[in-house]
């Protein structure tokens, strides 16, 4: 198991660039992404996150999440810094505290004052689910995508990473899309380069959902068991930044990845990724062991990338029929009207 200071799981340092607290991030806005393991936040009350460069606060308050504008309106302090008592927000510069909600309710400078109603944070839509908190900046246009896995007791579910990637979130998504890098970037383990041919596949699109699959490769570790076997793959994009996959074997094992990246700036992006099977054999820590391996080869080669942003002009790179799932993927974006983290 990685430790905490792999490169690939190193949470994002506080010292990030100065940014301003304005939202800028088009349609995605409208979308549910995570920010944070639901599980951390009750751990530890509070964390510091950022999402579309606005810079985010997640809090405990009253038995929930709640996520607000990582501000103090007082000084502009990060209420990040703060703490949580008794469910209530003290901002660490003037001892300000904020009731869940996100209002003001005392100023310790001067206790027989009460705030007054523009004395509070900006906050945001939170949702707690797949054991991650969710959040939309702006009205929601399209639901959380879907993890049918979560809640199907025959599968074993185990969260890894959050990875962090110096790249642009649609590029993120497109690698964990692409087989045909599987040979040459995860030889030995999913791929090998004596076998690199990528077969015809069916490819659906519906929407802003996108469905490849009949995808058959050979695997010499397919799951982390050392057990090479031929593997099918069915691939779903969910939406702007969530995908999944279902890698069913030859004996009707099936092990799948259900994956959704949060965009802090234009080419920072953390991928969160749950690992879900249903066979016996691997522990927990074996499973993030063997995703942690597999994200530490993906992380050189994705962040190489040029350029940093998403070519969404079909003309500005080659493509091959093994890069249909990645063309509709592209097309989607630009459909919607995608302009952060694409070119």
């Amino acid at each position: 198991m990685t430790t905490q200071a792999d490169p690939v799981t190193t949470p994002l340092p506080h010292s990030l660039p100065a940014l301003p607290h304005t939202l800028t991030g088009d349609v995605l806005h409208t979308h549910w992404l995570p920010v944070a393991s639901a599980a951390q936040v009750q751990e530890r009350g509070l964390l510091g996150a950022q999402l579309l460069n606005e810079p985010l606060v997640v809090a405990w308050l009253n038995g929930r999440c709640e996520v607000w504008q990582d501000l103090c309106i007082h000084r502009g302090a990060k209420l990040s810094l703060g703490k949580v008592e008794g469910g209530q927000l003290h901002c660490p510069y003037h001892g300000w505290v904020y009731a869940a909600g996100g209002q003001c309710v005392k100023f310790p400078a001067h206790p027989e004052q009460t705030p007054p109603a523009r004395a509070a944070a900006r906050t945001y839509r939170a949702r707690e689910a797949y054991g991650l908190v969710w959040v939309a900046l702006g009205e929601p246009a399209s639901e959380l995508p879907a993890f049918p896995q979560w809640d199907d007791a025959s599968f074993q579910k185990v969260w890894c990473g959050p990875y962090t990637f110096r790249a642009s979130a649609p590029r993120v998504v497109e690698n964990f899309l692409d087989v045909a890098h599987f040979p040459y970037v995860h030889g030995g383990l999913l791929g090998t380069p004596e076998m690199p041919e990528i077969p015809d596949y069916d490819l659906a699109v519906e929407g802003t959902h996108i469905t490849a699959s009949g995808i058959r490769v050979y695997q010499p570790d397919p799951d982390g068991t050392g057990v090479g076997r031929y593997v099918e793959y069915t691939y779903r994009v969910l939406g702007p930044l969530s995908a999944s996959f279902d890698k069913v074997s030859d004996d009707g094992r099936v092990f799948s990845i259900f994956m959704s990246v949060t965009p802090v700036s234009e080419t920072l992006s953390r991928a969160y990724f749950a690992v879900a099977l249903n066979y016996p054999g691997m522990s927990d820590d074996a499973l993030r062991e063997f995703q942690d391996h597999v994200a530490s080869q993906d992380l050189p080669v994705v962040e190489s990338q040029w350029p940093e942003r998403l070519p969404l002009d079909l003309q500005a790179e080659l493509h091959l029929r093994s890069d249909r799932v990645a063309i509709a993927y592209r097309r989607m974006l630009g459909m919607i009207g995608m302009t952060f983290g694409t070119a």
